[in-house]
């Protein structure tokens, strides 16, 4: 009786006395003091912001890596610098090359071609934080915390008026958004986590991203989807922190909208497709060339090239009858290797190919420049995609608006956005069985029927075109230019 008295009496309302002087003396004072130091550096950005133009930061950390994120990145500094002169626009970035080096290369790939005066580097140094193969175990998680680490180090090398990710490095937005001060923008072109990748491990299906270790162990396969549920949960509240998101396509678009909930202020921005100066090209195909088969995509495991070597195996079986055909059929794949491991992958396909005993109709191009990408789309008669929820497909688009009759992956972008509109000479597939037999198909047409496919296939992707991308790209981020 004696202790609960002196409980009450005594010990509860120190504790609550506490409590409050905790708060009177520590709290309350910290909160003051963090919130003058918001007010005055927002006024002091404002103040040179007014005086000297907006200081615009893209974060691209791989800006020189030559696929279609990249194209995104240097068509929309190529926009903003249009549309707002006055601006200075800055990427912070892992690459080493030189300035000139790596405008000179957006220039040949993607024919954007932004002045050296007219844009800074702000070199990273933090790279490994971000590398995949640094974290074997818990991957997401790590990389996802090293882009963290990445963006503090960006932040203190500068501190941008306006911030906008490219890359979809969504755990670096509450640090712009709260200690940058500062409103933050992203072009999203895939989640980092999808509701497919988590239904793919409780199905226990072995893909890149879930090895047959784990797909055959119940047990591992309940803690990974646990593992996925609380970064799914981690990777909402960041993406919360972003002012505008725009999302690629409709597949990107459901997923963002599922996991940050937040449609009002999520813009689908297709991205953008070199489709004007592409529907100009004219075949240069002569009846005595080789039949090629055209494949654009980086050499990355996602891609899923070794589908494409099994679908040419396939076709092989389906003309066993007809040799001289299938000697004159070559599949080019053209890609871009951004490091070694890429460069080793390349080598395991020509292997896969040989042992498939398809070597003789397999051609690697790599690392191509913009000039030779257009003499294959004049001298190829088919194109093929086979990448699994493609979260657009800017390949895609771009063989289509060449005019080569095109075979892509009944999933994601090819499925809700591209391919599922266009004509018939656009075809979906999944399996390489269902490769094989499209491309056969479409090998069969008869001649007159193909001028009107090409037609078909060009008409349908004028809304992919750079100036809609840098129309629909200005609209969305024109609240983060804004001055308030």
């Amino acid at each position: 009786m004696f202790w609960q008295i002196f409980t009450l009496v005594v010990i509860l309302p120190g504790l609550f006395l506490g409590v409050l002087l905790f708060g009177a003396f520590v709290v309350v004072p910290c909160a003051f003091i963090f919130a003058s130091w918001y007010m005055r550096i927002k006024e002091r950005k404002l103040q040179r912001r007014r005086r000297d133009g907006a200081n615009v930061a893209f974060f691209h950390p791989y800006c020189n890596a030559g696929g279609g994120g990249e194209r995104v990145l240097w068509v929309a500094i190529k926009a903003i610098l249009t549309r707002y002169p006055d601006s200075h626009i800055f990427v912070y970035t892992l690459e080493t090359a030189e300035p000139k080096t790596i405008l000179d290369k957006a220039q040949n790939q993607f024919n954007v071609k932004v002045e050296p005066e007219q844009v800074q580097f702000v070199r990273l140094t933090m790279g490994k934080a971000i590398e995949a193969k640094t974290y074997p175990y818990f991957t997401l998680l790590l990389q996802s915390l090293g882009s963290m680490v990445l963006g503090m180090e960006a932040l203190m090398k500068l501190n941008p008026d306006v911030y906008i990710d490219t890359m979809g490095c969504a755990f670096t937005y509450p640090i712009f958004r709260f200690m940058a001060q500062c409103p933050v923008g992203c072009y999203t072109h895939y989640p980092t986590i999808t509701s497919a990748m988590m239904r793919r491990v409780k199905h226990r299906l072995t893909s890149y991203n879930n090895s047959s270790v784990i797909a055959r162990n119940p047990i591992l396969t309940w803690c990974k989807l646990l593992y996925y549920r609380m970064f799914g949960w981690l990777y909402s509240l960041v993406g919360r922190c972003a002012d505008i998101v725009m999302v690629n396509g409709t597949w990107t678009e459901e997923h963002i909208n599922e996991l940050w909930g937040r449609p009002l202020n999520t813009h689908r921005v297709y991205p953008p497709c070199e489709v004007t100066e592409l529907k100009k090209l004219r075949s240069l195909v002569k009846e005595s060339d080789p039949i090629r088969i055209l494949s654009v995509a980086q050499f990355r495991p996602e891609k899923d090239h070794p589908l494409m070597l099994q679908a040419m195996y396939e076709l092989r079986n389906l003309l066993i009858n007809d040799e001289m055909l299938w000697n004159k059929i070559k599949l080019v794949l053209v890609g871009s290797c951004r490091n070694a491991e890429d460069e080793e992958r390349v080598q395991n396909l020509r292997d896969l190919a040989k042992h498939l005993s398809i070597e003789d109709n397999v051609q690697f191009v790599v690392n191509a420049s913009y000039a030779q990408l257009l003499q294959l789309y004049q001298t190829s008669t088919l194109a093929i995609h086979a990448m699994w929820n493609e979260h657009f497909g800017i390949s895609v688009v771009e063989c289509m608006a060449a005019g080569l009759p095109t075979v892509a992956h009944r999933s994601g972008g090819p499925l809700h956005d591209i391919v599922g509109d266009a004509a018939g000479g656009a075809l979906l597939a999944a399996e390489p069985a269902q490769y094989a037999r499209q491309l056969l198909h479409l090998l069969s047409v008869p001649r007159e029927r193909r001028a009107q496919i090409v037609d078909e296939l060009r008409a349908s992707v004028d809304r992919f075109s750079v100036k809609e991308f840098e129309k629909s790209f200005i609209r969305a981020v024109e609240p983060l230019m804004r001055i308030e």
